[in-house]
């Protein structure tokens, strides 16, 4: 991803410079001070630092993506959306269930990958999402009507359920699905990587 250096007598000072020469508003700029120089006797204070547009790093990560997919020899294309000002990388493949793993695990792996070139790459986190033709949406949507079809079970016989491990992505999912149910609640039991959701009736008041 391109990289604009500027130097200024302060930090904000440089940072103005990028904002003019780049033509964005700062909320649009990774900023990453690089250097700065102690004045002296005979010589001012610089500080520099380095500048990313945050429309590159969407870009960049599109890009990175193809490139270890092919690598990896996978056949793809790559739909970019933008969900609440967080990128979202849609994967269409000619092994849809191979990139996926089982339960996500290859997916999650991929995510992980991906984070950790950019936090070498922008010496910060930064948010996206990665998907495999919409699995996760899918599987969001499956894991919520299961959610809502048990907790009618548990709230008729007034026994508790639990439910196969989950990740803590799928968990939540779960826990969210059920928040404000009057009728049960729900808690995380077990171990990692074995946790699961055990969904438990309310005492009647």
């Amino acid at each position: 991803m391109e990289k604009h250096s500027y130097i200024g007598k302060t930090k904000e000072e440089a940072i103005q410079l990028a904002k003019e020469e780049l033509q964005e508003v700062e909320e649009n700029l990774f900023i990453k001070e690089i250097e700065t120089t102690k004045g002296g006797l005979f010589k001012s204070k610089k500080v520099e630092i380095e500048v990313i547009e945050k429309r590159e790093v969407v870009k960049d990560i599109k890009d990175y993506l193809m490139k270890l997919l092919k690598s990896m020899g996978y056949n793809v294309n790559i739909e970019v959306k933008n969900k609440e000002e967080v990128p979202k990388y849609i994967i269409f493949s000619d092994n849809d269930a191979l990139l996926i793993g089982k339960n996500g695990k290859n997916l999650k792996a991929l995510s992980t990958i991906v984070s950790q070139y950019l936090n070498t790459e922008l010496g910060k986190n930064y948010k996206f999402v990665i998907d495999v033709n919409e699995y996760k949406e899918k599987r969001e949507h499956s894991l919520e009507r299961l959610a809502k079809r048990i907790a009618r079970e548990v709230a008729q016989t007034k026994v508790e359920a639990k439910l196969d491990s989950m990740n803590s992505y799928e968990r939540r999912i779960i826990h969210n699905a059920l928040t404000n149910n009057k009728k049960v609640y729900t808690e995380s039991e077990g171990e990692e990587p074995n946790r699961y959701v055990v969904i438990k009736p309310k005492e009647d008041e």
